[in-house]
């Protein structure tokens, strides 16, 4: 799945264990395995070759947001990669998909929209709306 240099840079820092439930939202920095269950929302605090995988026994109810994201387990919210999914024969995602570039293996099943995020769309999205400050805007004198 992941390329060899993507592996290689990618040791894995945190594990969710099989028998662990997380109830809350979890932001994550480096490589991060899901065996267990989280409710939460689970973001990326960096966004660069950070991978979250979700194994065949993992279950996530939230959104994710991350750059690298594997799924072989359950997924039940919209998810957010910067870089690259790849929806193993057993994933099943339960909401939209947001992705520069996905892999699925025969089997996988999404039940939500793949919404294919060009450098345009990316850069749209993250940007906030620009409000210039009173100093420049153009007033009548005196006020």
């Amino acid at each position: 799945m992941l390329d060899r240099k993507a592996r290689k840079n990618s040791a894995v820092r945190t594990i969710i264990g099989a028998d662990t439930r997380v109830i809350g939202d979890v932001a994550f920095n480096s490589c991060l395995h899901v065996d267990g269950y989280i409710k939460g929302d689970m973001k990326a605090t960096q966004h660069e070759d950070v991978i979250l995988s979700i194994s065949e026994r993992g279950c996530v109810e939230g959104s994710i947001e991350t750059s690298q994201l594997v799924i072989n387990g359950t997924v039940k919210g919209d998810i957010r990669v910067t870089e690259k999914v790849e929806l193993g024969p057993k994933a099943r995602v339960i909401g939209n998909i947001q992705y520069k570039l996905i892999e699925m293996s025969f089997g996988a099943e999404i039940t939500g929209k793949l919404i294919y995020e060009t450098d345009s769309t990316r850069n749209h999205i993250s940007e906030k709306p620009q409000i210039a400050p009173v100093s420049t805007m153009n007033r009548p004198k005196g006020v």
